[in-house]
C-alpha cells in the first residue's frame, strides 16, 4: 500500500510539474506553426506568474489573477509579434530581449509590489474533487482531483488538435508556417495570421505562469520560471510541433523533475548539483536524439518581406 501510495503520489508530482511547461509549449506552438520562432516562452511565463501573483495579492481574487496573466501574457505576444512581424526584427533577438526585459522588470516591480518580501503567500486555486471517481486508485488522484487549470490544459491540448489538423483557420496557420508567399497567393494575410498566433501565444504561455504562482507554489519569487520557457521548447522540438507529442514530451520532463526531487529527500548519495541538472540533462539529450529527425515548419524563424519591400 505505501509503495502503491509513492507511486500514486509520484505521478501528481510529474502532472504538477509538467503543467507550466504544457501552456508554455502549447503557446509556443501555435506562435512557431506561423513561422515566428518563440525563444520569448521563458519571459512570457515569468511576466504571467509575476501579474497573476500581484493581481491576487490586490484584489483576494485567484481569478482576476489568472485573467491579469492572461492578459499581460497577450500583451508581451504583441509586443514579440510587432517586433517580428512588423520591424522585422531578427526573431532570436526579439525573444531573447524580452526574456531579458521580463526578468529585469518583475524583479524591480516584485521588491516595490511585495515590499521585499517577494514569498507573501498567495490564495491558491483549490483542487475539484469529483464524488465517486476520486476514489479510485492511482486514477481518483491523478485525474479527478486536479484543480481547474490542469482541466483547462487538457481541454486545450484537444481543441489545439482538432484546430491544426481539422479546420481551415488550422490550415491557414501551417500555410503560413510552411511557405507564406504561397499563402499569400490564396488571399491570406501573413501578417495578421502571424499577429493571432503569437498573441494567442503569449496568453497560453502566461497561464504556465500563473499555474506556477497561483498553485505549484502559490508566492511569486525572482526568476521564479528557472528555466522552464526553454524546457519547454526542447518538449516543442522533442513533440514535433503538435499539441499531443509536445505535452508528453513535458510531462517526461515534469517525471524527470519529481524524480530528482524525490531522490533528494530520500538521501541518496549523489550530487546534489547533478540532481538539479538532471531534467535539463535529459532534455538536452531528448534534442541529441532528435537530430536531423525532427522537421520544423520550413519558415520557422525566417521573416516574410511582401515582393513589393523586396
Amino acid at each position: 500500500m505505501n509503495n502503491l501510495n509513492f507511486f500514486s503520489d509520484y505521478l501528481v508530482a510529474s502532472l504538477h510539474l509538467a503543467v507550466p511547461l504544457s501552456f508554455a509549449s502549447l503557446g509556443g506552438l501555435y506562435s512557431e506553426r506561423s513561422g515566428v520562432l518563440n525563444i520569448a516562452l521563458e519571459g512570457m511565463l515569468l511576466t504571467g506568474a509575476f501579474t497573476s501573483a500581484v493581481a491576487t495579492f490586490y484584489t483576494g481574487n485567484v481569478w482576476l489573477g489568472v485573467l491579469a496573466a492572461v492578459m499581460a501574457g497577450g500583451v508581451v505576444g504583441l509586443l514579440h509579434a510587432f517586433l517580428c512581424v512588423t520591424l522585422r526584427v531578427d526573431q532570436l533577438v526579439s525573444g531573447l530581449a524580452i526574456n531579458l526585459v521580463a526578468g529585469g522588470l518583475t524583479a524591480f516591480f516584485a521588491r516595490l509590489v511585495f515590499h521585499g518580501a517577494s514569498t507573501q503567500r498567495l490564495p491558491g486555486i483549490t483542487p475539484i474533487i469529483i464524488p465517486g471517481l476520486a476514489n479510485i486508485p492511482v486514477l481518483g488522484v491523478l485525474l479527478f482531483q486536479q484543480d481547474i487549470l490542469v482541466y483547462l490544459l487538457l481541454f486545450l491540448i484537444a481543441v489545439s488538435v482538432y484546430v491544426l489538423f481539422h479546420t481551415s483557420f488550422g490550415l491557414t496557420l501551417r500555410a503560413v508556417g510552411e511557405y507564406p508567399q504561397a499563402a499569400v497567393t490564396s488571399g491570406i494575410s501573413v501578417a495578421m495570421v502571424r499577429y493571432c498566433a503569437v498573441v494567442l501565444g503569449g496568453c497560453l504561455a502566461s497561464l504556465g505562469g500563473a499555474y506556477l504562482a497561483l498553485v505549484q507554489i502559490r508566492f511569486f519569487s525572482e526568476g521564479m520560471s528557472a528555466g522552464r520557457g526553454f524546457i519547454a521548447i526542447a518538449a516543442l522540438i522533442f513533440g514535433r510541433w503538435h499539441p499531443i507529442g509536445s505535452a508528453l514530451a513535458c510531462l517526461l520532463f515534469g517525471a524527470t523533475e519529481a524524480l530528482q526531487l524525490r531522490i533528494q529527500a530520500l538521501g541518496v548519495n549523489i550530487p546534489y548539483q547533478f540532481l538539479v541538472m538532471l531534467p535539463y540533462a535529459i532534455a538536452l539529450f531528448a534534442l541529441l536524439g532528435l537530430a536531423g529527425k525532427a522537421s520544423p515548419p520550413k519558415a520557422l524563424g525566417v521573416n516574410y518581406f511582401p515582393e513589393n519591400h523586396q
